[in-house]
């Protein structure tokens, strides 16, 4: 009997341990058991978080919001993650929703691959999420919107509006049966090729036309291209003789670029300079020939013997002409 109720005891305890278990894991009691570590995010609005929601990254769930607080203005939201759980240091986390009744959870960036693991105490970026209810509330702004035009085209408003232009349709039905006649007449004959617009439209006789205008314009193009070409050809040798004259090339450039024709020409004028100065002083042949008259004077004397000698040659011989000139001379 004593085994029995021993037995039973055990055994009542066992379940009674395994369902605190259970009744713990589901309440997330164990967690208090589970080693992890903590991280921090600092948020303007957490936008009904509590503690105890879910901590996920990529959508799996790797831990709990422990506590929030607030701190200079901010909510400071502690995150308790398994230990197993790789955050990085530029790892950001969000607010997220899900579900019908919209339920809050942080969202964790896994950050850059092979960065920093993020040790405990860390801080994480925060990323700001819009806030549902200012969400839903402009939402309403635009179905009320939405409403209000609606109403307006409905019931006597879209009487008023459409009103006046079935009236005005009523009393110009005539004139606009007229009208409507005069442009199927219009339409009609620019149809059957009739008019400037009926003709432009149905006759090709100016697209003709205007096509061998333009095969004139291209011929007269190619005859101008053709020009230009000569044109380019010509600049071109220009710029080649020039390039040649430039560099001392041809008589030209010799003249241009060489200076011993000058130098020659130079020292020839310097020459004939002194030549003259030298004719001037009555030096050499020439000179004496210019600035001395005695010269003169004996070709004048020697002249007029000459002239005597002459007169008596008529009255004599040919030798007694050749003693006269010897003997006038000497």
């Amino acid at each position: 009997m004593k085994d029995s109720v021993e037995s039973r005891l055990g055994m009542f305890f066992a379940f009674a341990i395994i369902a605190l278990l259970v009744i713990l894991e589901f309440a997330g009691g164990l967690d208090y058991f589970k080693r992890g570590y903590h991280v921090h995010a600092l948020f303007k609005n957490v936008q009904e978080l509590k503690a105890g929601d879910f901590v996920k990254m990529a959508g799996v769930q790797v831990g709990k919001v422990e506590l929030i607080t607030l701190t200079n203005g901010m909510a400071d939201v502690t995150m308790n993650l398994q230990r197993n759980t790789d955050v990085k240091t530029d790892s950001k986390a969000g607010l997220k929703f899900t579900g019908l009744m919209a339920q809050n959870f942080v969202a964790i960036e896994f950050g850059t691959p092979g960065g920093v693991r993020a040790e405990e105490g860390a801080y994480l970026q925060s990323v700001e999420q819009p806030d549902l209810s200012v969400l839903m509330a402009k939402l309403d702004n635009v179905a009320t919107g939405v409403e209000n035009l609606t109403r307006s085209f409905s019931g006597e408003r879209i009487d008023n509006l459409l009103g006046p232009i079935t009236d005005f349709l009523k009393n110009n039905q005539t004139n606009l049966s007229a009208t409507i006649a005069n442009v199927r007449s219009v339409s009609q004959r620019i149809a059957d090729g009739k008019g400037t617009v009926g003709k432009l439209i149905n006759d090709d006789t100016l697209y003709v036309s205007a096509l061998q205008t333009v095969s004139n314009v291209q011929n007269d193009a190619t005859n101008i291209q053709g020009l230009a070409d000569e044109a380019r050809l010509f600049v071109t040798n220009v710029n080649q003789t020039v390039t040649r004259i430039n560099s001392g090339q041809g008589t030209i450039g010799k003249l241009l670029k060489d200076d011993t024709l000058y130098v020659e020409t130079t020292g020839s004028m310097t020459n004939l300079h002194q030549i003259l100065i030298k004719i001037n002083q009555g030096k050499g042949t020439v000179g004496q020939l210019i600035n001395d008259d005695s010269t003169l004077k004996n070709l004048k004397l020697s002249m007029e013997k000459v002239d005597k000698a002459t007169e008596s040659l008529e009255d004599t011989g040919p030798l007694s002409v050749m003693g006269t000139m010897v003997s006038s001379l000497f």
